[in-house]
């Protein structure tokens, strides 16, 4: 890692950091929360060029201070320089550090879905943030999702959208099924016990198994385990590791929170441009399915770029290596800055 790289992670881990507390937040479900807890972090100061990324399932804010994202879109002539840019990180509802099942609700935390996420992000951005506009909101994997939902919504509130690894339609075929199946592996162990268990249940670490075929690609694997013995080695450690880290509820809801995600009826809402990115390797969102070539003339002005596998291309996980799709994103942003 180079000097400036690691200063600029550096000082980026020292951005401040809060917790904005929504009262009597109601949920979509009818169900409500009588403190609603949204952790984030901003690097930069605000200004008029706001910008708010959100990260995936399982995922937080903090995903988005790695080097192969920070590195390539933070530091000095970078397209989100935060020596320009004011850039808003959130952990979602149900992640990081903010409010979820494990906080001690367990299966008694609202159902929450996407649009509670969306409407939880915007009295962040809003009322928590006191920010009025914003040049660009983009997303990964479940926040590439809420991208859509976003423009939908919020359609004059942004400049531009980035939607990074997703589709704008319902959920459905293997994407579903995969994740109906996560839901299944933890809900049928009678050591779940409706959510109200003393130690993780055991169908936790087949829920785990589900989402890592689901994030993998070949090309990436094949790196990591090249021989048999390094392979299990690899797996293993992957497994135990998150284990360590996942509560059972909380990967329940994350995953259950798309049910009824579908923003292709209301995509002509969206006015401002877009950007979207997805990967020819990624398991979640296979192009050979053609759905996003006859989704995307539905939204005016829109552009979708899809990269081919290679070697920076890593399944899925595209969404966060900025080195694959920044050629595209830095003159987007560019664009955006000069209207």
């Amino acid at each position: 890692m180079s000097p400036g790289l690691f200063l600029l992670l550096a000082a980026a881990a020292q951005g401040d950091t809060g917790t904005f507390v929504i009262g009597n937040f109601r949920f979509a479900s009818g169900e409500t929360l009588p403190e609603l807890r949204l952790h984030y972090r901003t690097l930069g100061r605000p200004r008029r060029n706001a910008v708010l990324i959100l990260h995936g399932t399982g995922g937080s804010g903090s995903q988005f201070l790695t080097p192969v994202f920070a590195g390539e879109l933070y530091g000095a002539g970078q397209p989100l320089d935060t020596a320009t840019h004011y850039v808003i990180l959130p952990d979602n509802i149900g992640h990081g550090r903010s409010s979820k099942p494990s906080d001690g609700l367990r299966a008694r935390f609202p159902h929450y879905a996407y649009e509670d996420m969306v409407a939880a992000q915007y009295r962040l951005v809003t009322e928590g943030l006191h920010v009025n506009h914003l040049l660009l909101v983009m997303g990964t994997s479940m926040g590439c999702m809420h991208s859509w939902l976003w423009g939908e919504h919020h359609p004059e509130f942004m400049d531009g959208l980035v939607p990074l690894a997703c589709l704008p339609t319902q959920i459905a075929g293997r994407n579903r099924m995969w994740r109906k199946l996560i839901i299944d592996d933890i809900t049928s162990d009678p050591d779940w016990k409706h959510g109200d268990y003393a130690t993780q249940p055991r169908g936790l670490r087949a829920a785990l198994q589900l989402l890592f075929i689901a994030g993998s690609a070949p090309l990436v694997q094949q790196r990591l385990g090249p021989t048999r013995d390094s392979a299990d080695a690899y797996i293993s450690r992957w497994i135990d590791a998150r284990l360590a880290e996942t509560d059972a509820n909380d990967l329940l809801y994350q995953v259950a929170a798309s049910r009824d995600y579908d923003p292709s009826p209301a995509l002509h809402r969206i006015t401002v441009p877009v950007l979207t990115v997805n990967s020819a390797d990624d398991f979640i969102n296979p192009p050979e399915l053609g759905l996003m070539e006859r989704l995307i003339a539905k939204v005016n002005g829109a552009r979708y770029v899809l990269i081919p596998t290679s070697e920076r291309t890593r399944g899925h996980g595209t969404h966060t290596a900025a080195a694959a799709w920044k050629e595209y994103f830095a003159p987007f942003v560019a664009a955006l800055e000069r209207r």
